[in-house]
């Protein structure tokens, strides 16, 4: 791996993850808003070290560790950088177990906000398929069987992993729509002490940075690369969260160019898993391409309404 490759990937990484968490630094504005200035401080201080060692830290390291507990925990950290040919070996053996899981998860992840999800339209097509939320369950349903019946004709771990990305999704979703629904009760209400408010951010925070880091995956494998630009995008957020959350919000379809990223990058992931070879560039080129694309159509569309 070259250096530019390896800048291209940490930029696309740090890029994705910060569009990924555009809902994540909104919901932390938010709720900052309601506490006093020290919580408030404390927050942004201590909170982006947690945020960026211990969970977009951890979690890659824990995933990939998991997938391939044969490497062991220090060897999860610095797998991709080894010559050992046993330890190359175990990570191509492994790798398309954790990419369909996290593929199925991005796919899925996708397929709830084009279906279920209140939107700006940014493209034609998009009002249609939200009218036909109803299907949503149907069509999850369907590509889950999908992929898991070609899963099981190569190996019957990949059609397993297909089964885990889609239960991730489950349970992820159902934390983040409470986490909706209890921010709108700490707005309203006040009712909790800003100690109980930083511990909820931080739980929130761990939920949505899923998305970001089973996203990374489709970039590299490098656990290190991972770490620095998932490290860096928590940053990024965090400081949209103190000073351009209200500008960032102006931007209307920045949302849909994230999700639109994270169709790409989850169909990437599930065709790696079957042995389709896509070099390392491509992911984050799309990235940056998918969201240029909506920043300037949201630009367009601040320009046309301000000169109504």
């Amino acid at each position: 791996m070259n250096i530019f490759s390896i800048f291209l990937i940490i930029g696309g990484l740090v890029l994705f993850e910060t569009i990924s968490s555009i809902d994540n630094a909104i919901i932390n504005a938010e709720v900052l808003s309601t506490m006093g200035k020290k919580a408030r401080r404390w927050f942004l201080m201590w909170g982006i070290l947690i945020a960026v060692f211990l969970v977009r830290g951890l979690m890659p390291w824990a995933i990939v560790w998991a997938t391939i507990p044969s490497l062991g925990p220090i060897g999860a950290l610095t797998a991709t950088f080894s010559s050992d040919p046993q330890v190359l070996a175990a990570i191509e053996k492994s790798a398309p177990i954790l990419l369909i899981g996290g593929g199925t998860f991005l796919v899925f992840l996708f397929l709830h906000w084009i279906f279920l999800e209140e939107k700006h339209f940014g493209l034609f097509g998009e009002k249609f398929l939200y009218r036909q939320g109803v299907w949503f369950y149907a069509v999850v349903s369907i590509a889950l069987a999908t992929i898991v019946w070609f899963a099981l004709h190569k190996d019957p771990l990949l059609a397993f992993g297909a089964v885990v990305g889609s239960t991730a999704f489950f349970i992820t979703h159902g934390f983040k729509k409470n986490a909706e629904l209890r921010e709108q009760q700490l707005i309203q209400q006040g009712s909790m002490s800003d100690i109980s408010k930083i511990l909820y951010l931080e739980v929130i925070d761990a939920t949505f940075s899923i998305d970001g880091v089973l996203g990374a995956f489709a970039f590299t494998l490098s656990v290190p690369l991972i770490l620095v630009g998932n490290g860096i995008g928590a940053i990024v957020v965090r400081q949209l969260t103190v000073s351009n959350v209200e500008r960032i919000k102006k931007y209307k379809y920045l949302k849909n160019g994230a999700m639109y990223s994270i169709l790409f990058l989850g169909g990437i992931m599930v065709l790696h898993s079957f042995g389709f070879h896509i070099p390392e560039w491509v992911s984050p080129v799309i990235t940056f391409g998918v969201v240029v694309y909506f920043f300037l159509k949201s630009k367009r569309a601040m320009v046309s309404s301000s000169t109504v």
